[in-house]
C-alpha cells in the first residue's frame, strides 16, 4: 500500500484528523484495607491542563509507536511501572469543533487501556504525583470530570468501550459512550 493511497487528502475541503492518545487504567488490591484501587495521576500544580486534577495515566502517541507500545512507555514515564500486560478496553474519539472559516479543529483518538499492577512502588514525573485510589470513592476525589463516567465503564467485565466526546455551545463537552 502507497502512502498516496490513504485518502488523506481531499479536494476542496480539509478532512477530520486525529491525534492519538492513550491513557491507562491499572488496578490493585490494596493489602491493607482488600480493596480494588485504581491508580490515577494527581496533576503538577504547575501543569497547564488539569493542574491538581486526577487523571488517568497515559498521554501522546508518537508518530513512530502503536498504541500498546506508547502506553506502556507513558506509563513507564509517569509512574516506574511495566505491567505484564495492559489490555484495550476502550476507544473514544472526542471532536474539538471546528475553526473560524467552518473546518474541523484536529481531534484527539483515546485508546483505553487496562491492567493489573503486579507492583504499588511508584515514583512522581514532572506529570504529577501517582496515587492508588480506591475504586469505590472515586466520586469523593477531584477528577477529570470524564473519568467519573469512563473509568466504571472501563474497568466493568464487558465488550469494547466506545465513546464519542462533542463540543457544547457553552464550552463543556457532552461525553456519550456505547458498548
Amino acid at each position: 500500500m502507497q502512502v498516496s493511497e490513504q485518502g488523506v487528502q481531499s479536494k476542496g475541503r480539509q478532512r477530520h484528523q486525529v491525534i492519538p492518545r492513550s491513557l491507562i487504567l491499572l488496578t490493585s488490591t490494596n493489602p491493607a484495607t482488600d480493596e480494588e484501587e485504581v491508580l490515577l495521576i494527581k496533576g503538577a500544580p504547575t501543569k497547564r491542563l488539569w493542574a491538581n486534577k486526577y487523571n488517568g495515566l497515559g498521554g501522546h502517541i508518537e508518530a513512530d509507536e502503536d498504541v500498546q507500545r506508547a502506553a506502556l512507555r507513558e506509563l513507564h514515564e509517569e509512574t516506574g511501572l511495566t505491567p505484564a500486560s495492559l489490555i484495550l478496553r476502550g476507544i473514544v474519539h472526542i471532536n474539538m469543533g471546528h475553526n473560524a472559516q467552518g473546518d474541523p479543529n484536529p481531534g484527539v483518538m483515546m485508546f483505553i487501556f487496562c491492567g493489573h499492577a503486579d507492583s504499588r512502588r511508584v515514583q512522581p514525573s514532572a506529570e504529577g504525583t501517582p496515587e492508588w485510589i480506591p475504586a469505590a470513592r472515586l466520586a469523593d476525589f477531584p477528577l477529570v470530570d470524564d473519568l467519573y463516567e469512563l473509568i466504571p465503564l472501563a474497568l466493568a467485565n464487558g465488550p469494547m468501550l466506545f465513546g464519542h466526546y462533542s463540543p457544547q455551545p457553552d464550552g463543556s463537552m457532552h461525553y456519550r459512550f456505547s458498548a
